[in-house]
């Protein structure tokens, strides 16, 4: 198991450098096979605010930040709300049950919110409708909100954030240090509502020991993906990254909200 997380960090790392996507979107599935989803939400947050931290040093001096603060400011309390309403759904109340292939499955309320949340932002990805969505600049602060919000329940913010910034006339590497400072900007907020709302239960993940090499694991892969993007991914198209993300999130988001993960 360490093996496909180190695996799916690092390649989900590699492709988000670029497309200011995936890496969250990706890992919190992964990581719900490890713990209940409002944790698996928690740590992936850890994961996703190191990497992040990690792509500010490499691309960080690009960003825009007239941009950042139009899109990043309102995006602070939205993110703060998103937190709180994730804490109210941390107990997980079975909705039903069944039984598929002799294997007993339940859906529980937050699996179903997440799952159907996922499924979302599948469709942005893979829709060719959603291609034609290009929200124009005054629509930034909008954007930011939206993405706090989502960014706060769920931590798949990443979509909506490349959708409006990447009509914000800004230049490609502008574009991605802008998405890099939001990013950690919400992740700051995000994991501090966390570090209250679960601190007992994250801080039993952080000590015991499979869970800690679990995080770390992870998190030094995304590292690597992140480095590697930077140095061999330049010719990756951004549509194609969108193509394959969405792809993942369908099969995913399904998979959350159908309870068999």
């Amino acid at each position: 198991m360490l093996i496909l997380v180190a695996l799916v960090s690092m390649a989900v790392a590699a492709l988000t450098l670029f497309s200011g996507f995936g890496l969250g979107s990706l890992l919190m599935p992964t990581f719900a096979f490890f713990f209940p989803l409002h944790i698996a939400v928690a740590t992936t947050g850890i994961v996703h605010l190191a990497n992040n931290l990690f792509k500010l040093v490499l691309v960080g001096k690009h960003a825009s930040l007239p941009v950042a603060v139009r899109f990043g400011g309102p995006a602070i309390p939205a993110t703060f709300v998103g937190a709180v309403i994730l804490g109210s759904l941390s107990e997980e109340k079975q909705l039903w049950s069944y039984t598929l292939a002799g294997w007993p499955f339940s859906v529980t309320l937050v699996g179903l919110i997440m799952g159907l949340l996922i499924l979302l932002f599948a469709l942005v990805d893979l829709l060719p409708a959603c291609d034609k969505f290009q929200p124009k600049q005054h629509w930034l602060p909008l954007g930011g909100i939206l993405s706090g919000l989502f960014g706060g329940i769920s931590g798949h913010q990443g979509a909506l954030r490349a959708a409006f910034l990447i009509n914000a006339n800004l230049g490609r590497d502008s574009f991605i240090g802008t998405n890099v400072v939001c990013a950690v900007t919400v992740d700051i907020v995000r994991l501090t509502v966390y570090s209250v709302t679960f601190s007992s239960e994250v801080a039993e993940v952080v000590k015991d020991l499979p869970s800690a090499t679990l995080l770390l694991t992870a998190t030094a892969s995304a590292f690597c993906g992140s480095f590697l993007g930077a140095r061999y991914m330049k010719k990756v198209t951004l549509t194609m990254v969108k193509r394959l993300v969405g792809t993942l999130l369908l099969l995913m988001g399904l998979s959350v909200a159908a309870g068999w993960i």
